[in-house]
């Protein structure tokens, strides 16, 4: 009977679980209503607007910076409070309510001002969802919970521009600010699902971070157990510190940095889309490039994050890192429409190999009671830099020519491949 129960424990473990495919649904949702519009978003800017590059730079920039502030401080709230859902709900409810109104804008500060409000709901419940599903599921199968969630989200971001696509080729009078107005519907079902269907439990007790299964050289002690083991004098608890660097520990921070030099490069997606349509892509099919990137991304995401529970993270960010550098050097060497059509799809396999697996090794590298300021800060790292890297392509942009800006994403993301070599562990050991 004790080895029946022992077996049904561990395929419970080995299970995503209901959280997990909830927030999926969830973000699922949430994406077809944010893509209906964001492929649309640069020409809407500059065509209807009258927006330049470094104005799109600015307002993109702005608009993902505050929401990754507000992740740290959101992430270390979550570590606080009893549960992590109503932060969640708080964001996306915020998100879900001003998302539509991109349809009433007369000026690109008023999209500055909506883009912002939206990005700080995605502020608000990003680090608290990515710890709630860190608590949801075994450490053996983390890579595959988040990119499990990851594939979700890219599934609802192939659906919303094919939506955007059809209701601009078959929708009588559907124009683009008809089309921000409708992802009100997806939006609100986003949120009423994650009203009803995720339930928080019990959080996993740990004084460090979980050991790495599977095979390859042993990694170092987790940053509590370089320490004191969590514990104060006399073995008490510590009381939990505010967002700095208590119990994150040494590779954690690293990490933090190589991220912060690849985000440098990593500029907003809404320049590629600009870029498609400077290289000959029609306005109507901008939506369906859009879907095919997240198309990619969706078929590998959950692959990616199963090779890196047998094999390590490593390796999957390396290759990732090395596919977008290529990437972005061929956007600045490309001179024909078909060229975008490969470009986009070589893209979502960068994605695909890192997504899920940046959000694993984070959470490989804390103990659990910590995941979500470590969350918080992770997301700081991608946002302290997406406003000057931004601001950067912008600005290369419009002086120095689209080559040169693409080779600038490049150089960054080759550096960070190089550097990640010496942060991660190149392989996961057997599990004890």
């Amino acid at each position: 009977m004790a080895g029946m129960a022992t077996a049904e424990q561990a395929a419970k473990r080995e299970r995503l679980g209901r959280n997990v495919v909830t927030l999926g649904g969830v973000s699922l949702l949430t994406d077809v209503a944010s893509e209906m519009s964001y492929p649309l978003l640069p020409i809407f800017l500059t065509t209807v607007l009258g927006a330049s590059a470094t104005a799109l730079g600015a307002i993109e920039g702005v608009a993902e910076s505050t929401a990754s502030l507000l992740k740290l401080a959101s992430g270390w709230l979550s570590d606080r409070l009893p549960g992590r859902k109503p932060l969640v709900l708080i964001g996306y409810g915020l998100a879900s309510l001003v998302k539509p109104l991109i349809g009433l804008t007369r000026s690109p500060g008023q999209v500055m001002a909506i883009r912002v409000t939206d990005r700080v709901g995605k502020g608000i419940r990003t680090s608290p969802r990515d710890a709630l599903i860190a608590d949801s599921v075994a450490p053996s199968i983390r890579g595959r919970a988040f990119g499990f969630h990851r594939a979700a989200d890219n599934t609802g971001a192939v659906i919303g521009p094919l939506i955007a696509f059809a209701l601009l080729r078959f929708g009588p009078g559907i124009d683009l600010r008809r089309i921000f107005l409708l992802t009100a519907i997806p939006a609100a079902l986003s949120v009423a699902l994650l009203v009803f269907g995720v339930r928080e439990g019990a959080r996993p007790a740990s004084a460090a971070a979980e050991p790495e299964p599977g095979p390859g050289p042993e990694p170092e002690p987790g940053p509590e157990r370089q320490r004191d083991g969590g514990r104060g004098p006399g073995g008490t608890a510590k009381a939990a510190a505010p967002p700095r660097a208590a119990g994150l520990g040494a590779r954690f921070w690293w990490l933090f940095a190589v991220l912060t030099v690849f985000t440098l490069g990593n500029s907003s997606d809404a320049f590629l889309l600009l870029r498609a349509t400077q290289l000959g892509i029609a306005p109507l099919l901008v939506p369906v490039l859009w879907a095919l990137l997240n198309l990619v991304k969706a078929l590998f995401n959950v692959p990616g994050g199963i090779l890196s529970d047998r094999f390590g993270r490593r390796p999957l960010l390396i290759a990732g890192w090395t596919i977008y550098a290529a990437v972005y050097l061929g956007f600045g060497l490309a001179g024909a429409a078909w060229q975008v059509w490969a470009l986009f799809a070589a893209y979502g396999l960068y994605f695909g190999a890192t997504e899920g697996v940046e959000k694993a090794l984070v959470a490989d590298f804390v103990p659990a009671e910590r995941r979500g300021s470590a969350f918080g800060f992770y997301n700081l790292a991608l946002g302290i830099a997406a406003l000057p890297a931004s601001l950067i392509f912008g600005e290369l942009a419009d002086h120095a020519g689209p080559r040169s800006a693409f080779l600038f994403g490049a150089g960054m993301a080759l550096l960070a491949a190089i550097a990640i070599c010496f942060i991660a562990p190149p392989g996961r050991r057997r599990a004890a």
